[in-house]
């Protein structure tokens, strides 16, 4: 007779959700021109953030071998490096490279974050199968199929953000980046639909993160590689399961021991819209500045107010930043700086630098540069208020705008004008504008690597969207090789 507190033990049928990521990513087919052209775009300048981090030593540490010397036969390459490693670590470095200036593209919504992350998996991935591939005589995969997989992780990660906020619930979004990848990386390597749902119920019963190291008082460099990190574990998750691991069908929805149940306050995901891609055509690029993407607009503010702000700062009483919720949630704080990784999540830092200097870099959240004075003067003197428009406009579907406006108040009763800015110069509102400065951001990007015959080949094998789509991924990579 069975107990009355028993568990009748019987598997469930996978979770409708992980089932449908699986159909989507091996049956969906991709046929939106804007889609790829935006993911050619992306690549470069996704590639090129990477690029740029490699001049920073905090970065440039974590990457290579765990063992010094190691050289992996048919391994993927690491650009920009001479590095050579197993896919598994070469995702970790990719990753850690593209997030390490937080200045690769963005989506926001509901949760946020940056989905360009997703390449150090795909790349590493398709770089080692095609590799493996040539040495068996076979063919190998095509910047296609790169281009293919990064629509897909986008959409992935992006309608999982649309409706269900990670934040809220205190887990950081670099958990959406582990289970886009661990999709499209399974896929890459010959997986099947039932190998996919085995993949992504690994990576979703892995856990989240915390965001502890992205927020106020504890923002520290792990959120420079935290992306790395999902991506690589999307990785190993992939090359266990095609061993043969089963997955856990329940992952989510297995009452007390489940996602939903343990992480999500029992909530399902809620979804606004079918898999397609529009993710990689909406997705926001950073494209002037190397900032959180809710300051983007501030930054671009205060650089417009410079020439009249920037030679009377001793005159300055007040600064009213006008924002929405989000960015004060995130990134508005008070108080000492620790370092670049707490500066580059401060509204009010990023603010004040635009408007000292007329412009924000990387090494402007260095301690050096922290080091003027004017800056935490500037800081002192700042009032951040929330205008609800600009709230309730940042998750309409239709506007997805990121405003901010920034006025200054001088002594003596003068003032600037209040100098509003809505949608960034990444927007998809503003793509005419802004797909030129991106492409110029590559180009200077690569040149603080490689020589300028090589920056040529480089970006001209990129601007050719059919060249680009016919070119192994081995020949790629090895363009990029250093």
């Amino acid at each position: 007779m069975a107990s009355p507190n028993a568990v009748a033990n019987v598997r469930p049928p996978p979770d409708d959700e992980l089932v449908a990521i699986a159909d989507y990513v091996t049956g969906f087919a991709v046929t939106s021109g804007e889609a790829y052209e935006t993911a050619a775009h992306c690549l470069m300048d996704t590639l090129g953030c990477g690029v740029l981090a490699l001049r920073f030593p905090e970065c440039a540490k974590h990457l290579g071998p765990l063992v010094p010397g190691v050289v992996v036969p048919n391994g993927a390459r690491v650009p920009g490096t001479p590095f050579v490693l197993d896919p598994v670590k070469a995702a970790w470095d990719i990753g850690c490279m593209i997030r390490w200036l937080d200045f690769n593209d963005t989506w926001l919504a509901a949760e946020w974050g940056h989905p360009s992350d997703n390449l150090g998996g795909i790349l590493a991935v398709a770089d080692y199968v095609s590799r493996t591939a040539v040495a068996a005589g076979k063919p190998p995969l095509l910047m296609r199929d790169v281009l293919t997989a990064m629509i897909k992780a986008h959409e992935i990660q992006g309608c999982l953000a649309l409706e269900n906020s990670f934040n809220r619930v205190g887990l950081d979004h670099v958990l959406l980046v582990r289970v886009a990848s661990a999709a499209v990386v399974t896929h890459l390597l010959g997986g099947a639909a039932e190998q996919v749902v085995d993949a992504l119920s690994h990576a979703f019963v892995d856990g989240s993160a915390l965001r502890t190291y992205r927020q106020a008082p504890n923002a520290g460099p792990r959120k420079s590689w935290a992306a790395g990190d999902a991506t690589s574990r999307a990785v190993r998750l992939a090359f266990l399961v095609l061993k043969g691991e089963i997955g856990i069908p329940g992952a989510l929805t297995a009452p007390t021991w489940g996602f939903y149940d343990v992480a999500f306050n029992g909530q399902r995901f809620r979804f606004q819209r079918p898999y397609g891609s529009h993710v990689m055509e909406n997705v926001l690029f950073k494209i002037s500045y190397p900032a959180e993407f809710h300051a983007q607009t501030a930054v671009e503010a205060a650089v417009k107010l410079h020439p009249e702000v920037g030679e009377r700062l001793d005159d300055v009483e007040r600064v009213l930043l006008t924002t929405h919720e989000s960015a004060i949630r995130i990134i508005s704080k008070t108080g000492p700086l620790a370092n670049p990784a707490d500066r580059d999540h401060c509204l009010q830092y990023m603010t004040a630098v635009g408007l000292v200097k007329g412009d924000l870099t990387a090494d402007d959240y260095e301690d050096a540069a922290a080091a003027d004075p004017r800056i935490d003067r500037l800081r002192e003197r700042m009032e951040v208020a929330e205008d609800a428009r600009y709230s309730r406009e940042y998750h309409e579907p239709d506007k997805r705008s990121i405003a901010n406006a920034v006025q200054v108040f001088f002594a003596r009763g003068a003032a600037t004008a209040k100098v509003a800015v809505e949608y960034p110069i990444g927007h998809r509102r503003r793509r005419a504008e802004g797909l030129p400065l991106l492409v110029e951001k590559f180009e200077r990007n690569l040149a603080t690597r490689f020589p300028a015959g090589r920056v040529r080949r480089i970006l001209g094998l990129c601007s050719d969207s059919e060249r680009l789509a016919a070119t192994p991924v081995c020949e790629f990579t090895d363009m990029l090789a250093f």
